[in-house]
């Protein structure tokens, strides 16, 4: 029999499949990972502005308003979507199912200051227990982590880089406890906490104010490779995730970059 958690933080719903909706507002599939009958929990906000915190590694940049054109360089471990202004401007090439996907993407887009970026990152998993490799000798929990940076090609500078001044809420933790990691039938026994992505979470309009800073990690923490070393990172930019590389395994950040 299946395990299933609730978990009262935020409002409780009941232990029915998550409702996945899109960063800006529409219906989508539901993500083939997640499994029939999980634990949710409604992390939607309300409508205000959001206000972010001043960047606590100051980028060097001026900006005016209007329409510009911009680079994107993310590195992913293992997955991510790229939202500007509350639309999907690119994603990862290389589909979250790929065990050992490793690879930077490039993606370059038009947009209007002020920008609100928004990424959703996922790590892979087999099942909702979080683990990968199930069955095998090397089952074990996996770690992700995600960088990015964004240049204003027209002046060449950066105008926004992940760091610790994101926002942050996680949206599937799993395995809630790690001592699962080697068990024989990790999707019956293993628990996990699975909360619904906030409506219109991408958008200018929304209220992260509930949301948590990023929490950055170090290149050893991380492991980066595969890709990693190809971009020029500068100095603003850093490895960020949850607060648990092994059991945060989908993230969603946020960052306003005012003109």
């Amino acid at each position: 029999m299946i395990r299933e958690t609730c978990f009262r933080s935020f409002a409780l719903a009941a232990c029915t499949p998550a409702l996945i909706v899109t960063a800006c507002g529409d219906d989508s599939a539901q993500d083939p990972q997640t499994s029939p009958s999980v634990a949710t929990i409604d992390a939607n906000s309300g409508a205000a502005s959001s206000n972010a915190p001043e960047p606590t590694e100051k980028i060097d940049t001026e900006r005016t308003f209007g329409s510009a054109s911009f680079r994107a360089d993310v590195w992913a471990d293992n997955w991510f979507a790229l939202y500007v202004n509350c639309e999907l401007v690119g994603e990862d090439s290389v589909t979250i199912t790929t065990e050992r996907s490793f690879n930077a993407e490039t993606i370059t887009f038009d947009a209007t200051y002020p920008l609100t970026i928004a990424i959703e990152a996922k790590d892979f998993k087999e099942t909702d227990s979080g683990l990968e490799y199930i069955g095998e000798r090397n089952q074990q929990m996996g770690d992700g982590g995600i960088i990015a940076q964004i240049t204003d090609t027209s002046s060449g500078d950066i105008a926004a880089a992940a760091n610790a001044a994101w926002f942050s809420i996680v949206v599937h933790r799993a395995p809630l406890i790690k001592d699962c990691e080697k068990d024989s039938n990790p999707y019956d026994n293993c628990q996990f906490e699975i909360t619904e992505i906030p409506t219109n979470w991408a958008s200018a309009e929304f209220n992260d104010n509930a949301w948590t800073e990023a929490t950055k990690w170090t290149e050893n923490d991380v492991g980066p490779k595969d890709g990693y070393n190809q971009i020029p990172w500068g100095t603003s930019a850093r490895l960020i995730w949850g607060s648990d590389l092994e059991v945060d395994n989908t993230v969603l950040l946020r960052m306003v970059v005012e003109g």
